[in-house]
């Protein structure tokens, strides 16, 4: 038995909770602004990809137009902090609805740390930052999806394996559905299989397969 769910303009909260308990596991962009007013600004953000590669453009998208998105709009500016497990606490405080002239930095204790290009701070304890320039800001429905360039990014020598993090180093928080959380658990690696070695590989493009 499957049973349909059928999205309704008039509900639309109650299909938003299903959404986000299907499309999961979701990375977290905790991303620090400063207002026009110097207001510094945290907040954790779980629609959250990369955009381009080159440039390199990564987006979020807020739900409701808040002060992550207000801040940008009026700066150009802003910080993605990577969210990793033993901040899972300090995350989820920031998330709090506190006015704008109040930072999550100081109400939750967390350490501001200069950045080297845009003027929001880096969050000390995140082991990765990408400082952006607003790329685009684009409304969608009632959310709005912003896109930064990542000008510099800041990568903790804890976490690397070579030139690159290592995922069991950086433990990644990700938000599932509900108020639940996830962890990166199990690692499983394989290799994309090239065309040529797949099993009766194909002879040209668009041809049949040779079996």
């Amino acid at each position: 038995m499957r049973r349909d769910v059928v999205p309704d303009p008039e509900a639309s909260r109650t299909f938003y909770r299903f959404l986000t308990s299907v499309v999961v596991p979701r990375p977290i962009a905790w991303v620090s602004s400063t207002s026009a007013d110097g207001v510094d600004n945290l907040a954790p953000h779980s629609f959250f990809t990369v955009a381009s590669v080159n440039p390199p453009i990564i987006q979020f998208t807020s739900v409701g137009r808040k002060d992550s998105v207000r801040n940008i709009e009026a700066t150009g500016e802003f910080v993605v902090g990577f969210t990793p497990e033993d901040l899972f606490e300090a995350v989820n405080a920031t998330g709090t609805n506190f006015p704008p002239d109040v930072s999550e930095f100081d109400a939750v204790g967390l350490t501001r740390e200069p950045s080297a290009t845009v003027r929001p701070p880096r969050v000390l304890e995140s082991p990765v930052a990408l400082e952006c320039r607003l790329h685009l800001i684009q409304d969608m429905g009632d959310c709005t999806l912003v896109f930064g360039e990542v000008l510099h990014a800041v990568v903790s020598e804890d976490v690397l394996d070579g030139d690159l993090p290592a995922i069991d180093a950086l433990k990644p928080l990700s938000r599932l559905g509900r108020n639940e959380w996830g962890t990166a658990g199990r690692i499983r690696t394989i290799s994309r299989i090239p065309v040529g070695e797949w099993p009766g590989h194909y002879d040209a493009p668009g041809g049949a397969g040779t079996h």
